[in-house]
């Protein structure tokens, strides 16, 4: 949607609550994975919980997570800079 001088401007995240919203409602979907570390989520997410619909939140950063999501998500928070050395591509004879 274009603002106020011209130029395109997406409500990505209320875009994304809102198709989340009409999923739920259709069933189409029996658990949610979240990538992202922006409180806009925090509702979403505290409803997905609440309703046992959340599987996980999957944040970039601990550090730059947002508290309201953290506090929302619960336990189903991941945070995926701890996962590098898990996930990290590693040559043959490198430890």
């Amino acid at each position: 949607m274009p603002d106020k001088d011209g130029k395109h401007k997406g409500n990505v995240d209320a875009d994304l609550v809102l198709r989340a919203m009409i999923d739920y409602n259709s069933n189409s979907y029996a658990k949610v994975v979240i990538v992202s570390s922006d409180g806009d989520f925090y509702c979403l997410v505290k409803y997905l919980h609440e309703h046992n619909k959340l599987m996980a939140v999957l944040s970039p950063y601990k550090d730059t997570c947002s508290i309201l999501l953290k506090q929302s998500a619960k336990e189903k928070i991941v945070f995926m800079d701890n996962l590098r050395k898990k996930l990290e591509y590693k040559r043959k004879g490198t430890v």
